[in-house]
């Protein structure tokens, strides 16, 4: 078989694209009916590999942005495209850019497999199967969160309640879901209790069987580390935990960290973060953003390092215009096929 030529250098082309959700969903703190992603393609030796980063409003990124700066670093990319970290240390130091680092790298990733002929968890030395997804019941009012969760029950085995309600009434809410289905909950506060509110609802969390908290103050605040001494469940931390340079800091507030690609800046990253996380003795819990199977396809990959998995993402949209990632018994699987393992259900304009 004739070898691959791969001092042809790599092809860069980026684009934003929106995705319409199934249902309006709604956390603490806004809702949503649709979500932008930025989609990467590369092309280098004949084969073409694809990447996305879901762009967080909260951190001040869009899709158009991001496309834009990608666009712009195509020079960068060099003639290798194994040489993953030469590369995305290649890239401007820009802020508001992790969604756009996140999707190169998994482009990167998804190339690399392609050429191979390898799935990427078989290239990170990986087990393809990782925990069981939680389906995400967003925030509502107690009797539509138990409706929602009595709907998913039957397909997960794992549920997390959105509260922060500021009404009084999330109690209300845990208690509802539980009494119409016995499934694992966890809840994810997204920065709404104050440290009096979290030390009050937390054993009352605990005497209903959920399994841990997800960020329940605001990011930074000083009351972390008393929460976490008086909380009779795991405290874990998303919106304190972005990249590796945030880990340790987290081991004075959290009992673990949420990795999510879109905020870690991609696989390599979150890879890191995982292992610096096992050292520190925190858990590890892997997330997502409202993105299609192709930005859940990089999670999968990695998600055997992880104790907790929330890769529902594409199973929120109205339409998944990436299928390849299989959920199977509550759990998302990645593909056999080499890369990332999913392919686009529809021909992909050439944005050049």
């Amino acid at each position: 078989m004739e070898k691959p030529d791969y001092a042809t250098g790599v092809e860069l082309a980026a684009r934003a694209v929106t995705y319409q959700l199934a249902e309006t969903f709604v956390i603490s703190r806004d809702s949503s009916d649709e979500s932008e992603s930025v989609v990467v393609e590369l092309r280098h030796a004949g084969e073409t590999g694809f990447g996305e980063g879901t762009p967080i409003d909260r951190y001040e990124e869009d899709a158009g942005a991001a496309a834009e700066f990608l666009n712009d670093c195509g020079e960068l990319l060099g003639d290798d495209p194994f040489a993953l970290d030469e590369t995305l240390a290649a890239l401007p130091a820009a802020p508001h850019t992790q969604a756009a680092r996140a999707a190169l790298d998994h482009a990167l990733h998804d190339l690399c497999g392609k050429l191979t002929g390898l799935p990427v968890w078989r290239l990170l030395g990986l087990r393809r199967e990782g925990p069981p997804t939680c389906w995400t019941v967003w925030l509502g009012d107690p009797d539509g969160m138990a409706r929602r969760a009595e709907g998913a029950a039957p397909r997960f085995r794992r549920l997390k309640l959105k509260l922060g309600g500021r009404d009084g009434l999330d109690l209300e809410r845990v208690r509802a879901v539980r009494s119409v289905t016995d499934v694992p909950l966890q809840v994810d506060v997204n920065e709404y209790w104050s440290v009096d509110e979290a030390i009050e609802a937390l054993p009352q969390l605990a005497g209903v069987g959920v399994e841990y908290c997800e960020q329940p103050l605001p990011a930074g605040d000083p009351g972390g580390a008393q929460v976490k001494a008086a909380s009779p469940i795991p405290i874990y931390v998303d919106e304190d935990c972005h990249t590796l340079a945030d880990v340790a800091a987290c081991a004075e507030r959290a009992h673990g960290i949420n990795i999510k690609l879109s905020k870690s800046g991609g696989i390599r990253e979150a890879v890191r973060m995982a292992h610096a996380a096992r050292a520190l003795g925190l858990g590890v819990m892997l997330g997502c953003m409202t993105e299609s199977g192709l930005g859940i396809s990089a999670g999968v990959q990695i998600a055997s390092l992880c104790d907790f998995v929330d890769l529902d993402g594409n199973l929120l949209l109205l339409d998944d215009p990436w299928p390849g990632v299989e959920f199977r018994d509550g759990v998302q699987l990645p593909s056999d096929a080499p890369g990332l393992g999913v392919k686009a259900r529809e021909a992909i304009p050439d944005p050049r």
